[in-house]
């Protein structure tokens, strides 16, 4: 009889136990101490590196099209080490969230958003597409979140905000709309509607990882921070769904994905090719790599790189997300040991190493704890948990259709005037230093549209100022337009090129 009891309750136990995490919610508080909250930091920001690092020799080499399990993926000893000493730039993923970490420890988290532009304009380091466009903008006056904006911005919906977004869920653990909250005041630094989500998304993912080891219901409850309207939601939502009908076959998902999602209309390297850095179907394969990675670090990276285009960052930011799930201390050693390295040496163009980072997105974490209501008692953490909320609605690139791409091939000098029919064009091209001109030098053009004059636009020489595009105007009536451009200032040592023009319309 004592045995026949003992069995019921341990069955009721586990139905119990398993009925719980099925029913899986946002509980009001938790309670976590100072060490598993280092740890789960740490995992973050070392997953996201190690990811980063092993995806790197893949990064837009597979463009609409998977990496065939086949191909190998090295990752040999001494991996991560000589990568920072002779690729360095890879890790841009990194050294621009900690641009944004730097700030707030310099300034306190309530740090201005002109602050943190000031900071990453300034910056040494490279940048491209809505970054490089929003270090441009800002440089010349146009501050956030205008300098995001989809209308000064032709690549407001690419990936970039999401790349750097890790440190927003590092530092609010459980309040993933204080991380929407920080979000809002970056990510409009250079992005706008579905690439402003990708960011909003990923920190959320990052903050319910420290509440949470269920990456269902992680990226079920994070996606709650983004509008149901949205494209960008919608999107996930099919991954999501596709995950629980083809629960093993992620071929099938990144199948059904290219079909439904893959085609970008803004970013004008991207349209009317297979290039696709679009924010959206690049975090359909953190999905991926998340969801049938199934907590495994290895297979989590892996499928997250095989989904191809942006295949640094897409692991970097899966790696990351069950790097703050699992902690740095449940890593598996093989991944670490490359890590041990470095964790000492700085990221170039910062003063900051992962060592140094963890203890920064440690003490910004305290901070945040403490200002949404919790307590640090010693040892003891209490965090008073929030339930996602959506943020606003946004939409970029409304009513437009990329419907046409003008191959010019020309010197500035050689085009006297360009016709097109369509609501918006994107002239695409670059200052040239033939015979080494200043570095300094700034070219000035002026655009006129159907005889009116359009903009005066300046065009640096510097590849760390450039200006991304030459010329870009939407929302036009939909007529034929004639486009001129005049270099007011030329210089023989330099050229003009002009590359294409993007042509958009009304969907017809």
């Amino acid at each position: 009889m004592m045995n026949r009891v003992y069995f019921i309750i341990v069955a009721i136990l586990i139905f119990s136990a398993c009925s719980q995490k099925k029913t899986n919610a946002i509980p009001e508080k938790f309670n976590i101490s100072k060490t598993t909250l280092l740890d789960k930091i740490k995992g973050g920001w070392a997953g996201q590196t190690i990811g980063c690092t092993y995806g790197g020799p893949t990064e837009f080499r597979y463009n609409g099209t998977m990496i065939q399990d086949y191909t190998p993926i090295k990752y040999p000893d001494g991996y991560i080490k000589w990568d920072y000493e002779n690729f360095p730039d890879l890790y841009d993923d990194i050294y621009m969230d900690l641009t944004f970490v730097d700030v707030f420890a310099r300034l306190g988290i309530d740090a201005p958003a002109d602050s943190l532009a000031a900071a990453f304009a300034n910056a040494g380091y490279m940048l491209w597409h809505a970054n490089q466009s929003a270090r441009y903008n800002i440089l010349n006056g146009i501050m956030p979140p205008a300098s995001g904006h989809w209308l000064n911005n032709p690549h407001a919906d690419d990936i970039d905000y999401q790349i750097e977004a890790d440190y927003a869920g590092l530092m609010s653990p459980g309040m993933p709309n204080f991380a929407s909250e920080i979000s809002d005041k970056v990510g409009h630094i250079m992005n706008y509607g579905d690439g402003w989500y990708g960011g909003v998304y990923v920190g959320a993912m990052y903050s319910l990882a420290f509440i949470s080891d269920d990456i269902e219901f992680i990226v079920a409850e994070a996606l709650k921070t983004i509008p149901e309207q949205s494209a960008y939601y919608q999107c996930m939502s099919d991954v999501i769904r596709w995950h629980k009908q083809y629960p093993d076959d992620w071929k099938h998902t990144w199948f059904e994905c290219e079909k439904k999602w893959s085609s970008d209309i803004g970013c004008p390297d991207g349209v009317f090719v297979p290039f696709n850095i679009d924010a959206i179907i690049n975090s359909a394969y953190i999905l991926i790599g998340l969801l049938y990675g199934e907590g495994d670090f290895y297979k989590t990276m892996d499928i997250a790189t095989r989904c191809g285009q942006d295949s640094d960052c897409n692991p970097a930011s899966a790696a990351g997300i069950l790097g703050a799930i699992v902690g740095y201390s449940n890593i598996p050693e093989k991944w670490l040991k490359n890590l041990r390295e470095v964790e000492d040496m700085n990221f170039a163009y910062t003063n900051i190493s992962l060592n140094k980072a963890y203890q920064m997105s440690f003490d910004q974490a305290l901070q945040v704890i403490q200002r949404n209501g919790g307590t640090v008692d010693g040892e003891n953490i209490t965090v008073l948990c929030q339930k996602p909320v959506a943020v606003r609605y946004e939409k970029a690139f409304e009513g437009l259709y990329p419907v046409e791409i003008i191959d010019l091939r020309k010197q500035i000098t050689e085009l006297n005037e360009l016709s097109f029919e369509g609501t918006g064009i994107v002239i695409r091209g670059g200052v040239n230093n033939k015979n080494g001109g200043a570095a300094d030098y700034v070219a000035k053009i002026a655009v006129g549209i159907d005889g009116q004059k359009a903009d005066t636009i300046t065009m640096p020489a510097s590849y760390r100022t450039r200006r991304n595009d030459v010329f870009w105007r939407y929302n036009l009536p939909k007529q034929t337009h004639k486009i001129t451009l005049e270099w007011l200032n030329p210089d023989k040592n330099f050229g003009i090129n002009l590359w294409n023009a993007v042509i958009y319309s009304e969907k017809s």
